[in-house]
């Protein structure tokens, strides 16, 4: 049987870092085994589901190139792909439990299930549902439902049945019928079913082979496998990856940093970076190479190989990984991508050619961790007219601000000004007025950039030209005039 596998988040309005990993290594293992990567939207909670929601699993999944085989916008002969258009077909499995005896309706109320809770709990007893609605008469039923009650559906869960499975991840696991809090609800006092139960029908019906879910899930593994031995279904293989923790070891989350898609999408890590420092969450090659693109990530996956021990979200190598790939990203690709940001910057982009734009990109890509960081340094580029910074300006004396008058005279008799008629009029203005080091080349960058560090001077002249480095000049000039009297 061939390999399908399958990605079923809950629209909730953002991507976690946590479901992101989990929909990675599904398409990792899917590509890997020459399967199919199906895509479900399990959007049965009707209170907290919005179509807006949906977008954002569709934009995540997208932006981390993760293209599904099957589901929505895509199609395929096990659809619906969406939960809330399946109901029909949950009502049919819904009867076949009902003609097998294995549920029945209980009308306690949300007060008497506390009540039986806190019972438990005050003897030191784990919390379970004690099975009192299990042999209510026809004539009991009819009288609580006089009083207004609407019944849930709940399983009847096998007395000291340990339910075992091999996890792909985990080893063997086994779990105790007991263990399982008491017979639990399949379909809502409203009539929509829940998780555990619609799971296993989707599940199976799509005819998915491996369950790769967070380990959080564990615990639901048991009952899912009660209902497919009741519905007479094949078990899936499943693997439950470990918990991503943040670097004081708790659940990963906002006080940590950034935990949704959206948000590292918007602070400018590339896709590819993003993917490949997920993959490691938890996964390793055994060939130790970290820079890995997406085709040498499907061919060395291997689920044998993910680390059931929690995995701890590094930010740091998260920012080395995304600069190395901004290092060696396309550059016309990468201008693409960091020109929205400067547009936020307030950028008019379509003054600048974008084969220069270009070139300001390779200029000072190496000093990108992430893409919105270009406007800063790339500001020096783009903008003429800038505030000396206070520093530089304290740094400024009479005979620096000389040295600047001087090469500024020097650029203006220069038919063309590029990296190499820059240095010789920088070593012309030197030899003239005998200044050497840092009195002749930060006076010139001060002017230029007003600041003390930055970009190689020589690449951000020839990329200015002579008309906008005079016009920097002057209006440095004139301005530490200002300063000075």
């Amino acid at each position: 049987m061939s390999v399908r596998v399958r990605f079923a988040p809950s629209p909730t309005g953002f991507m976690h870092v946590g479901n992101a990993r989990t929909a990675l290594f599904n398409y990792l293992f899917a590509k890997h085994n020459n399967g199919t990567f199906v895509l479900r939207i399990e959007d049965t909670d009707t209170e907290r589901h919005s179509e807006e929601a949906v977008k954002v699993i569709y934009k995540a999944l997208k932006w981390m190139r993760l293209d599904w085989d099957e589901g929505p916008e895509k199609g395929g002969e096990y659809g619906p792909y969406r939960q809330s258009e399946r109901k029909e077909i949950y009502e049919k499995y819904i009867n076949i439990l009902k003609e097998k005896g294995l549920v029945y309706e209980c009308f306690c109320t949300k007060e008497e299930l506390d009540a039986m809770r806190q019972e438990q709990l005050a003897k030191g007893l784990p919390p379970r549902y004690t099975g009192k609605c299990r042999h209510l008469t026809k004539e009991e039923k009819e009288k609580l439902r006089a009083e207004g009650r609407k019944p849930v559906l709940r399983f009847k869960v096998p007395t000291d049945r340990t339910v075992t499975w091999k996890d792909l991840v985990k080893g063997s696991i086994a779990i105790n019928s007991e263990q399982l809090g008491g017979d639990f609800v399949i379909v809502r006092s409203n009539g929509m079913p829940v998780y555990n139960f619609v799971v296993v029908i989707d599940d199976a019906l799509m005819k998915i082979t491996h369950v790769i879910r967070g380990e959080d899930h564990i615990s639901n593994t048991p009952k899912q496998i009660l209902l497919y031995e009741a519905l007479g279904f094949e078990i899936p293989k499943f693997a439950h990856l470990p918990m991503i923790l943040g670097e004081d070891r708790s659940k990963l989350s906002k006080r940590h940093g950034s935990t949704s898609v959206a948000e590292f999408k918007e602070k400018g890590y590339l896709p590819e970076a993003f993917t490949n420092f997920l993959a490691l969450l938890g996964w390793y090659p055994k060939d130790g190479k970290e820079i890995l693109s997406m085709n040498e990530l499907i061919e060395r996956f291997d689920i044998k190989d993910v680390n059931s021990s929690p995995a701890i979200f590094n930010f740091e190598k998260l920012n080395w990984m995304n600069k190395e790939y901004i290092k060696s990203y396309d550059s016309k690709e990468l201008t693409k991508l960091i020109i929205p940001y400067l547009e936020e910057a307030g950028y008019k982009i379509e003054k600048f050619n974008f084969n220069w734009l270009t070139k300001v990109v390779e200029a000072t890509r190496d000093y990108l961790t992430v893409l919105s960081e270009a406007p800063k340094y790339m500001e020096t580029f783009l903008k003429d007219e800038f505030e000396i910074e206070e520093g530089a300006l304290n740094f400024m004396n009479e005979e620096r601000l000389e040295v600047v008058k001087h090469f500024a005279e020097k650029v203006s008799q220069l038919e063309e000004l590029n990296a190499e008629t820059f240095k010789k009029a920088v070593k012309e203005t030197g030899k003239e007025l005998k200044a050497k080091g840092k009195n002749l080349f930060m006076p010139i960058r001060i002017a230029l950039t007003g600041k003390m560090k930055g970009v190689e001077l020589d690449i951000l002249v020839s990329l200015l030209g002579k008309k906008r480095v005079l016009k920097r000049l002057h209006h440095a000039i004139s301005e530490i005039e200002r300063r000075m009297s």
